[in-house]
């Protein structure tokens, strides 16, 4: 996408991530929970702009050799436009050269959209969480990615 850029999100960009949060949650994480994994070592968390403008992030947690999607978001007026899958990109190059062996995540069953997205990366699903969600009450899709090339260590 023309002027799109992605960096690491910092404590001032929280704000804005916020705004995106609120918009896009029925229970949006706190003020306080942004800045507690903005602030984390074994935290990645990037930020998506467009010309500037806060327009998406994304936040995952890296534990031993596996890695945690935490929070994704796109604001609602660029949806659709591969934010939210450049996003993803980006955190697979980070966490390529380390010893990530797998990537986790949970989604809606009704967030079709994003299930497709995470299979086209390869995610596929291995279990579900029935009336995991809140507002409305919904299964959780529980997905990993096992990154290729990476072997248990001895």
């Amino acid at each position: 996408m023309k002027d799109l850029t992605i960096r690491q999100m910092l404590p001032e960009d929280v704000p804005a991530a916020l705004i995106i949060e609120r918009s896009s949650f029925s229970t949006p994480w706190s003020e306080t929970s942004f800045l507690t994994e903005v602030r984390s070592a074994s935290s990645i968390a990037l930020l998506a702009e467009i010309n500037g403008i806060a327009a998406g992030y994304i936040i995952v947690k890296t534990v031993a050799d596996e890695c945690h999607l935490y929070d994704v978001a796109v604001q609602e007026t660029h949806r659709r436009k591969g934010i939210a899958k450049a996003l993803l990109e980006s955190v697979l190059a980070i966490i390529a050269p380390g010893n990530v062996r797998f990537f986790f995540l949970e989604v809606r069953a009704s967030n079709l959209s994003a299930l497709a997205l995470y299979r086209s990366f390869g995610f596929y699903e291995y279990a579900r969480r029935r009336s995991y969600y809140d507002h409305p009450v919904e299964d959780a899709v529980l997905m990993r990615l096992d990154l290729p090339g990476r072997q248990a260590a001895s």
